[in-house]
């Protein structure tokens, strides 16, 4: 049995009549898609300037971001080429915090995070924040996305390098100057911050649960976004973390 995570918790969604929820099922079993707000309207926002060289080697790179709920980032991810892996978690606490009950509270220093596995000959780490800034969540609002608030739903990249802090300071620096948002991008770089896999019953959440109301109403827009507005690296069949080897 698949347990139910609070995302309920949020005052904005609680008011959510359960009409809406039938309406939005209905729309998604008739083939419809789902509008977000305003707010929430996702951009196909120019490449970084500034990117890593192109890797020729094997050996592959990981990038962690946070940009509220983790199901929505981690499901935007899995279905984009070059990604290998996308795992939930938590970043920027200690790692006697990063339980998902206690990070609700919002007053861990955790983010709900994903962790992205990747082909570096295949997408680039500016390509990944590209997809980032783009569809994955709205990078001007502050501590909150959508219906969820609290700094638990922060937007924030944790470089594991500083050449991926460079890149980062970088590319929101080029975006601001080019007005690419209607208000200032609230991202924060944390570097030196470790990542911790969520609970299981987090993983392929949006895969496992495609009419759960949170999902049809906040993420898989973000889906049909990532293939409207970025097809070259969109794929149809989602990497999942259940599919992984364990060893």
């Amino acid at each position: 049995m698949i347990r139910t995570p609070h995302k309920t918790r949020s005052a904005a969604w609680r008011r959510l009549p359960a009409l809406a929820g039938a309406v939005a099922l209905l729309a998604l079993a008739a083939g419809l898609s789902i509008d977000r707000s305003s707010a929430e309207e996702a951009r196909a926002v120019p490449a970084p300037a500034v990117d890593e060289a192109a890797a020729s080697g094997t050996a592959t790179e990981t990038a962690v971001l946070a940009g509220g709920c983790f199901w929505g980032v981690q499901g935007v991810f899995q279905h984009v080429k070059g990604v290998t892996n996308a795992v939930s978690g938590y970043a920027g606490g200690e790692a006697g915090t990063a339980q998902y009950e206690t990070v609700s509270g919002g007053d861990t220093g955790h983010a709900e995070s994903v962790k992205i596995t990747y082909d570096p000959r295949q997408i680039s780490y500016g390509r990944i924040l590209q997809i980032y800034f783009s569809v994955a969540h709205d990078p001007t609002q502050l501590n909150r996305q959508g219906p969820d608030s609290g700094t638990q739903y922060r937007s924030a990249i944790f470089p594991l390098d500083a050449d991926q802090a460079r890149i980062a300071k970088a590319y929101i620096a080029q975006l601001n100057q080019a007005k690419v948002f209607d208000a200032a991008i609230v991202t924060k770089i944390e570097p030196g911050r470790a990542f911790y896999p969520a609970e299981s019953y987090h993983q392929d959440f949006l895969t496992r649960n495609p009419t759960y109301p949170y999902i049809v109403f906040n993420d898989l827009p973000k889906i049909d976004d990532l293939q409207r507005l970025l097809p070259a690296v969109y794929r149809p069949d989602p990497v999942l973390v259940a599919s992984q080897p364990t060893n």
